[in-house]
């Protein structure tokens, strides 16, 4: 009888044992890591990479006045602007930044509209528009950087005066063109050299 009590005894000892074994596991177990669901709050995407200096030349001028900046909208069809305007009068010529092939050339809404599918720059490649501008090429048309495509339209514009309204797109994100323009092509005036401090200025 005593011998029965001791084994039923050890059993419920072992048992105890065990249960403060798992529960000191469980306690001591790091936190699991929780992953997002479906109600949680979406991480902000990715910027779109800038484009790659590319271009060669200004679509108008040497060195056109900027009416209007690049200021994307903060969703797709919030509002902003999807380009830079830059100043023309009507009848410049509108060139090609770099070299590539015309995907477009004509009307859009009553307005000329000419589009450049840029050279090596990527699947989807770049794609700069030009307009107000009455084209002078074709869809297919090859096209070196420098290259007339046409020239600005005296109607058509957005622009309080003329312009013409210079965009980029890879695909159906809207980047800003002037990222297309290496450092010396944005730069405005001649260089100067300034003095070197510590160095006296020639009499």
């Amino acid at each position: 009888m005593r011998e029965m009590r001791y084994a039923r005894t050890a059993r419920t000892l072992g048992r105890l044992l065990l249960l403060l074994l798992l529960t000191a596991t469980v306690l001591l177990a790091p936190a699991p890591r929780l992953t997002p669901t479906a109600t949680s709050t979406p991480a902000a995407p990715a910027p779109d990479p800038p484009a790659p200096a590319v271009g060669r030349a200004w679509p108008v001028g040497v060195r056109p006045a900027i009416l209007r900046g690049w200021d994307p909208p903060a969703t797709p069809y919030g509002r902003g602007h999807r380009g830079v305007d830059l100043a023309a009068p009507a009848g410049a010529p509108v060139r090609a930044v770099a070299a590539g092939r015309v995907s477009f050339a004509g009307r859009v809404a009553g307005k000329g509209v000419v589009s450049v599918e840029l050279t090596g720059t990527g699947d989807p490649p770049l794609r700069v528009t030009y307009e107000p501008v009455r084209a002078s090429v074709k869809e297919g048309d090859g096209l070196e950087a420098g290259e007339v495509v046409g020239t600005v339209e005296a109607s058509g514009s957005h622009c309080s005066g003329a312009c013409v309204h210079w965009g980029l797109r890879r695909g159906e994100a809207y980047l800003d063109p002037l990222s297309l323009l290496p450092p010396w092509l944005l730069r405005s005036g001649p260089s100067r050299l300034l003095p070197v401090l510590g160095v006296p200025l020639p009499a």
